[in-house]
């Protein structure tokens, strides 16, 4: 599909990398498949924010709202901070586990639009209820609409019931339908695009989705969110050295420059409590691209280059002088760049993997993160070893140098170990279980439970004023849910559907200051 260049509304050049679109969650509840789904994506979302509510440094996530969709629309979480909120989240996931998971009801095909302007407003009377004590991170929100009911139509509805919206504050509308199949990748990946025709009604895209009904598929998709998604800059210059049949005079002017995004290849146990490194510091500045990742886009100035210096063949490098976090190099997305410059740069960069490992080459680069406007007189180096993949990536990692070199005299094994040695090792080996490759993804740690375990559990509802005197069923958990402290969306009665309960109308009156100041602190 064609796309034209847009501008990301709500992005600046100043933007920096961990400051991350506030998130709205709406869950479309279809039974019967719901009792198919729920337990599922209720663990996914408990092992996602037992990490996003732990991890340490620069908050990964702002704010987060969840609503649920049955036969009416309903708020169960208003906008939150996540960082350090995962006893909150607890007690909304509680109650997401306590829906209806059997019986039948006719399906109102506003609700689902209902809920997206619900929170919307939501969103917009919280921005302006903070800007007044303190600047928001990011001025638009992303929403994500979960449905075990067909994509294509759910997209049908909420187009048809936003056609007349002012959608300038939402940064991403997405639709993830979860299926019942296996899918070939354990990520979650894209399927398909909605047309054009399909998508322009919004003059927004709506992406469209397919996650696998498991926990671990679940639980990628929400970790995507924990990656960093701004698109204000690149972050890496790639320099590589000029074509060597250029003539010297012009060899300067022509050297290749690559423009790439840098990501994450795994979280860094320094920022989580419990692992084998969280005792590490992280906030200590080394110039290098892992203090990169996170002090990145400070402004338009500030990008971080490595100069390739030489080549190196795949098997003359030992692992031992390899340190710190790999990270993963990919072409640029950057939307200031033209279109051509971006297919161009994605181009070259395709060429140089294709190359790479054709040759069976690495790449050894030195990093250069002095640039204008920071301190020059920091004069050591960081170098970097590049290695190509089968996809569209480079895989970069910090290499030893001279300075930091210790002896090592090991010495060479010697022919053959004693036969009794030999046949008593190779007896345990064959007792082992023998895997092509690693999967991470089969090899658990327990820390979700460690990390969910640090924090006080829920003990129960906190009664507010506006939902004191609704009746509970026999049975039915009382469950902490917070109360909103913004006005929800007012909605008319329609012929045919059930009125407001009792509890929502209260929801929106019974807002004191005193709310206000408790929910959302100023520091």
């Amino acid at each position: 599909m064609h796309r034209k260049k847009t501008v990301r509304k709500g992005s600046s050049p100043t933007t920096k990398i961990n400051q991350q679109p506030p998130r709205l969650l709406v869950v479309h509840v279809a039974l019967p498949s719901w009792a198919e789904i729920c337990s599922n994506l209720c663990e996914a979302l408990q092992n996602f924010f037992s990490i996003a509510c732990s991890l340490m440094g620069p908050s990964r996530m702002s704010l987060f709202s969840l609503y649920i969709v049955q036969n009416q629309h309903e708020c169960i979480l208003p906008f939150v901070q996540v960082k350090g909120n995962l006893v909150r989240l607890q007690a909304c996931i509680s109650e997401l586990r306590m829906l209806q998971r059997e019986g039948c009801y006719r399906p109102q095909h506003t609700c689902l639009s209902l809920a997206v302007k619900d929170g919307l407003q939501q969103f917009k009377q919280y921005s302006r209820h903070m800007s007044t004590s303190v600047a928001l991170p990011c001025t638009s929100l992303e929403i994500t609409v979960l449905t075990s009911q067909p994509g294509k139509e759910v997209i049908k509805q909420l187009e048809e019931g936003l056609k007349d919206i002012d959608l300038l504050r939402v940064r991403r509308l997405q639709v993830i339908e979860i299926i019942k199949g296996n899918l070939e990748h354990t990520d979650s990946s894209p399927i398909e695009e909605p047309s054009i025709d399909e998508s322009s009604i919004l003059g927004t895209d709506i992406d469209l989705q397919t996650v696998d009904n498991s926990v671990i598929s679940m639980e990628i998709f929400f970790k995507a969110w924990l990656h960093n998604s701004e698109t204000d800059q690149e972050y890496i210059h790639l320099l590589l050295p000029p074509q060597s049949f250029l003539p010297s005079s012009r060899a300067k002017d022509n050297s290749m420059c690559l423009k790439c995004d840098l990501q994450e290849r795994f979280l860094s146990p320094s920022l989580l409590p419990g692992t084998a490194d969280g005792t590490s510091r992280i906030d200590d500045p080394k110039g290098d691209i892992s203090t990169l990742y996170q002090m990145a886009s400070q402004s338009s100035a500030s990008r971080y280059k490595l100069q390739v210096i030489k080549a190196l063949n795949s098997s003359g490098l030992c692992e031992s002088l390899t340190y710190g976090l790999p990270f993963i190099l990919r072409p640029t997305s950057c939307w200031q760049l033209d279109w051509d410059e971006l297919e161009t740069n994605q181009q070259h960069f395709h060429a140089l993997c294709h190359s790479l490992l054709k040759r069976e080459w690495l790449l050894l680069a030195k990093g250069e993160p002095l640039s204008p406007g920071h301190n020059q007189n920091v004069l050591s180096s960081t170098f970097y070893v590049i290695t190509p993949s089968r996809s569209l990536t480079l895989l970069v990692k910090a290499v030893a140098t001279r300075e930091l070199m210790l002896p090592s005299l090991f010495p060479l094994l010697s022919e053959d170990p004693p036969e009794d040695s030999l046949k008593m090792v190779e007896s345990t080996l064959d007792s082992l279980e023998l895997e092509s490759t690693y999967n991470p993804l089969q090899v658990e740690s327990h820390l979700y439970s460690y990390l969910s375990n640090s924090f006080t559990k829920p003990q129960g509802r906190l009664c507010t004023s506006w939902e004191s005197g609704k009746p509970r069923k026999a049975g039915q958990l009382l469950t902490n849910r917070v109360q909103a402290t913004v006005v929800p969306l007012t909605v008319a009665p329609v012929a045919g559907r059930a009125k407001m309960p009792a509890s929502r109308k209260a929801f929106s009156e019974d807002l004191l200051p005193s709310d206000s100041e408790e929910e959302y602190p100023s520091s």
